[in-house]
């Protein structure tokens, strides 16, 4: 039988074998950008030696196996004893036994931390977005356990380890530790202060018992979890209250911690997330009784920029696998990257892409800074959350369209990707939450718009459609009548004006003309791909390339 009919030809090379830091342009200008030079060469050392980690067949490979053996539920043990355990495929060890290796849990005590840690996360997540989640959770964790100095000093080390330690055991004979969180319930979803979980106090000073359930249960294979509950007022204050909920106690015993199921996901499949059952579970306050919300807030702020940095690799992950395709790729007579209309699609792709990942770094390099940073992040975290999340699912969809009938394949890669996206979008609070935390920090905290306005003005007289779209948000902040209903529009908009002021200021002229052009002009339609054709766009393409 001939073999003729089985040639193939005039397809593109899988996209491996290439460093997945050093090839995006938009994210080592970042970097250098914000970062103080003393680090620079010892960083951008680290991260290449991360991006070519991600990019070995080896490391993909382990992301492909993650997810198609997602974590398996384990109640009970063969003699019928409960265990609750979740097993997972031997990938999904390796590649978290590299995030925390690569530091992505160990930014509190490290020179330009944040940073650093940003940048890590954002390659990292384009090899497996899932067991990300454990490591954001785990780094997350710190500002909320040090508002009591005595859990922080015992958890924090185990924490920032740069040791990844799978077994349950006591976390005071680990050489590090992972955390989960359980905020969630079945009635009240994002309100959290519906809560029905109830924490009764035990004869130890700062510890109770819980009673109750989460419907969501973030890594809930961790060593300890943090979860909000009703305090009993019957010794205190009662109220909402943060408490530490070990997996395996001191005495080597394990907790009350019944797992009644996995969630069924559309997507982030190799990551478990479950629903569990406290009854009597043994839990140390942290912070003071009432005062839950607060308490974990700064945990909630930190998984929401990683939701912000998440999406930012996925969009990168996307934007290359497409641009690298088109490269290769031949169509009606030559290269798809040629051809003016397909030209357009991915410039405007990688316009969103590079927007992204330079206000995510901005983000993570203000975590580094003093007050007036802070204020900044107060306003421009559920901001960017919000609209860099939305904006993620369009970039993955188009991107996979780009690849036509391949990118609909799951070997292609680009499945995953779309059914990620929408992911962090959900998470930490959907897009009302997001939008209506953004209308509460305008409302009481004047000094983060202050801080907000002061960013945004460093670029003011560098380009008109920027300077009439800081006019225009500027008027609309004036009328502040039925504002909840205008509160999407308004956090949209608050954060493309500050996408465009940092690429103005930052970004190659044609990077920063196509943006104000599209996104804060008149000049761009409601899908991609509809960029004046005046524009530079092959060298926005050719930015955007991955070189492997």
């Amino acid at each position: 039988m001939s073999g003729i009919t089985h040639t193939v030809t005039n397809q593109t090379p899988p996209l491996v074998g290439y460093d997945v830091y050093s090839s995006d342009k938009a994210l080592t200008a970042g970097v250098e950008r914000h970062l103080d030079p003393v680090l620079l060469d010892e960083v951008r050392g680290e991260l290449a030696a991360l991006g070519r980690t991600c990019g070995s067949a080896q490391v993909q490979e382990w992301g492909v196996q993650a997810n198609e053996y997602p974590p398996r539920l384990r109640t009970h043990d063969r003699y019928g004893r409960r265990v609750d355990e979740v097993d997972f495929h031997p990938a999904w060890h390796r590649l978290l036994g590299k995030g925390v290796a690569a530091g992505l849990t160990a930014a509190w005590g490290r020179p330009g931390g944040q940073l650093r840690r940003a940048a890590a996360f954002l390659v990292w997540t384009q090899v497996d977005a899932g067991n990300c989640c454990p490591l954001s959770m785990t780094h997350a964790a710190v500002p909320a356990l040090r508002t009591d100095p005595a859990l922080a000093a015992e958890w924090e080390p185990r924490l920032t380890s740069m040791v990844y330690d799978r077994e349950l055991r006591p976390a005071r004979s680990k050489a590090g530790a992972l955390f989960g969180m359980g905020m969630t319930e079945k009635q009240g979803g994002s309100d959290v202060r519906s809560s029905t979980t109830v924490a009764v106090p035990l004869a130890e000073a700062g510890t109770y018992a819980l009673t109750g359930h989460k419907w969501f249960c973030s890594a809930p294979m961790s060593d300890g979890f943090l979860v909000l509950a009703q305090a009993s007022p019957a010794k205190g204050a009662g109220g909402l209250t943060c408490f530490l909920v070990p997996r395996v106690l001191e005495d080597g015993s394990r907790n009350v911690f019944l797992l009644q199921r996995l969630k069924d996901k559309l997507g982030n499949r190799s990551n478990a997330s479950g629903e569990v059952e406290f009854d009597g579970t043994w839990a140390r306050r942290v912070g003071d009784e009432g005062r839950g919300v607060r308490t974990i807030i700064d945990m909630v702020a930190a998984t929401r920029l990683d939701c912000v940095l998440g999406s930012a690799g996925l969009m990168r992950q996307a934007v290359a696998q497409a641009v690298h395709h088109c490269a290769h790729r031949e169509a009606f007579g030559g290269k798809l990257l040629d051809k003016p209309l397909m030209r357009n699609v991915l410039a405007d792709l990688a316009l969103e892409s590079e927007a992204a990942t330079t206000l995510a770094l901005r983000l993570a390099a203000a975590c580094d800074g003093g007050e007036q940073e802070r204020a900044l992040l107060r306003l421009a975290v559920p901001a960017a959350k919000y609209w860099v999340t939305k904006r993620c699912t369009q970039v993955a969809v188009e991107a996979a369209e780009c690849l036509g009938g391949n990118g609909y394949v799951e070997e292609s890669g680009l499945p995953r990707l779309v059914r990620e996206s929408p992911l962090n979008s959900i998470w930490e609070g959907a897009g009302n939450v997001q939008a209506l935390d953004v209308l509460r920090a305008l409302r009481r905290e004047p000094q983060a718009l202050n801080a907000y306005l002061q960013e945004v003005g460093q670029a003011r007289g560098a380009d008109h459609r920027l300077d009439a779209a800081i006019k225009d948000l500027l008027t609309e902040l004036a009328d502040l009548d039925g504002i909840e209903a205008r509160a999407r529009r308004l956090t949209e908009r608050l954060a493309l004006v500050l996408q465009g002021s940092l690429l103005v200021r930052y970004a190659p002229p044609e990077v920063a003309d196509a943006f104000c052009a599209s996104r804060l002009g008149t000049d761009g339609g409601a899908a991609f791909g509809t960029l004046p054709p005046t524009l530079d766009l092959a060298t926005i393409v050719e930015r955007a390339r991955p070189v492997a």
